[in-house]
């Protein structure tokens, strides 16, 4: 078996997610990631027909997105300037804020020390901030979502 293992704090092995302009050469990563989850949701049309039984389904399209937590780097949440364009100068607030599409990779982490695993990429919009700080968990960390317009590629 060759299973996938982010092997958190190994670099090469270790689950990240960049992301950047669509065509920039700048990519933003997004640091201290506590959990990922990859939806591929596919929508189904169901109908019922007088002569069976048994209800009818066709697969339709797909609704796909990355869900993850996040605890907050001051810089990357906010950006390097706030009047700037690129997500490294904006943010990701201001990505999410701006409604920019972006680019994104995901490398999911590696079978082994090798850094040979898969990424998956696509073109996205940031949404579902809500950053959040107690007394029993003193640093910001936020939901994020990365909606995905269109499909998921995978390398």
């Amino acid at each position: 078996m060759a299973y996938i293992f982010p092997a958190p704090g190994v670099a090469g092995v270790e689950a990240t997610l960049r992301i950047a302009l669509p065509g920039g050469a700048t990519f933003l990563s997004i640091p201290a990631m506590q959990d990922i989850t990859v939806n591929n949701s596919n929508d189904i049309f169901t109908w019922t027909q007088l002569d069976s039984g048994s209800k009818q389904n066709v697969a339709t399209t797909a609704t796909n997105s990355l869900d993850m937590n996040i605890v907050l780097d001051q810089t990357v949440f906010f950006g390097t300037n706030p009047s700037g364009t690129t997500p490294t100068e904006i943010g990701i607030f201001g990505v999410s804020k701006d409604k920019v599409r972006i680019a994104f990779e995901l490398y999911l982490g590696d079978t082994s020390a090798g850094a040979a695993g898969k990424t998956l990429s696509g073109f996205a919009y940031i949404s579902g901030l809500a950053p959040t700080v107690s007394a029993d968990a003193p640093v910001w960390v936020s939901p994020l979502t990365l909606t995905v317009d269109g499909d998921f590629s995978v390398a």
